[in-house]
């Protein structure tokens, strides 16, 4: 048993103690304090299935806003060759992230469902014991004011017995034995209702003994079911915690996996290929116009060729492709070769 479920166990279990040790009968602390804190417990899970929600809704927004970047704005659109493939695989991955943050959103609503489910479930098992304790409440309270009552009526009777006892005492002397005999019969009758109220009274102890030995019994049962309650929702609540933080952290592996495609695209880009490409596609010739010679117009020998056509040699292409500089004191920028993922 874990520590965390011993400490919930003697919280509980200390509650309990000292409500029943309690010198007021119709004290409820203790089982309030305990109602209380499920209380608190089902709004602190009705607090992270919102939490969840508005999360949900913030991914689903991030996703489309992602979505609608990469199929509508441009980026790149007249790049050529290998360049262009790697920038095609970019925006497909950049779409298929967004892609995930929408199902990422799905998600988190239908986690956010099964807290609400699960809270739902609690209240209903809680409203059973509940619905029995505050009738053992009422129970005890009606004949705990009974048991009141009689003993105030018993009291009652046994002082009008003993004002009925002095009343004869003072009468001895007196030589009207009407009065005296109405005096003895007063006091006979409040003597019978003395017996009648002290057995009334002994009753409705005898009853509310009864009734707060059930009650108590009642009281220690639904403790345990709280308690268990409150261990099946800590658990809980810590597993939709877990969960939710896994589901998370798939997301950025999952990115990081699309990233990572484009990354490959990019190794795949040739700077030569992409340049050879243009110069083939676009390529106007091999020759380069002549030079304009100076014509004298009285001159009789006119140049028979036009203006800036010439059959001389071919020139020589120029040397090879400049390589691109690092920038090694550039901590944002990195070459493809460059690049590793922190966890490997």
């Amino acid at each position: 048993m874990s520590g965390s479920l011993v400490a919930a166990y003697s919280w509980f279990d200390a509650t309990v103690c000292s409500f029943l040790q309690s010198t007021d009968i119709l004290s409820t602390v203790g089982y309030d304090c305990i109602i209380q804190h499920l209380n608190n417990g089902r709004k602190n899970c009705k607090e992270f299935e919102e939490f969840l929600k508005e999360r949900a809704s913030i991914e689903e927004k991030y996703g489309k806003d992602l979505l609608s970047l990469s199929r509508k704005k441009p980026c790149g659109q007249s790049e050529i060759n290998t360049l262009k493939r790697a920038l095609d695989v970019f925006k497909q991955q950049v779409d298929n992230v967004a892609q995930c943050h929408i199902q990422l959103a799905q998600t988190l609503r239908e986690e956010a469902r099964k807290m609400e489910e699960f809270r739902e479930k609690q209240k209903l098992q809680r409203k059973k014991t509940e619905t029995i304790m505050d009738a053992a409440h009422k129970q005890r309270s009606s004949q705990f004011k009974k048991a009141m009552d009689a003993k105030k009526n018993y009291e009652q009777k046994c002082r009008d017995k003993d004002e009925a006892e002095q009343a004869v005492h003072r009468s001895a002397n007196v030589a009207n034995p009407r009065q005296q005999e109405k005096l003895f019969v007063k006091l006979a009758t409040s003597k019978s209702a003395v017996e009648d109220s002290d057995k009334a009274y002994m009753l409705h102890i005898n009853m509310l003994e009864k009734v707060r030995e059930d009650w108590q019994s009642e009281h220690v049962k639904a403790c345990e079911v709280f308690e268990a309650q409150e261990c099946e929702r800590i658990n809980f609540f810590r597993n939709a915690l877990w969960l939710h933080v896994n589901q998370l952290s798939q997301q950025c592996v999952t990115n990081d996996e699309m990233y990572e495609q484009v990354r490959k695209s990019l190794e795949m880009c040739s700077i030569e290929k992409d340049i050879q490409y243009f110069v083939n596609q676009r390529k106007t010739g091999q020759t380069p116009p002549a030079p304009i010679m100076y014509e004298n117009f009285y001159s009789p020998q006119r140049s028979a060729a036009p203006p800036g056509k010439t059959s001389g040699p071919n020139i020589a292409r120029r040397g090879p492709l400049p390589v691109p500089k690092r920038l090694p004191s550039d901590p944002d920028y990195s070459l493809v070769e460059d690049y590793t993922l922190l966890y490997q």
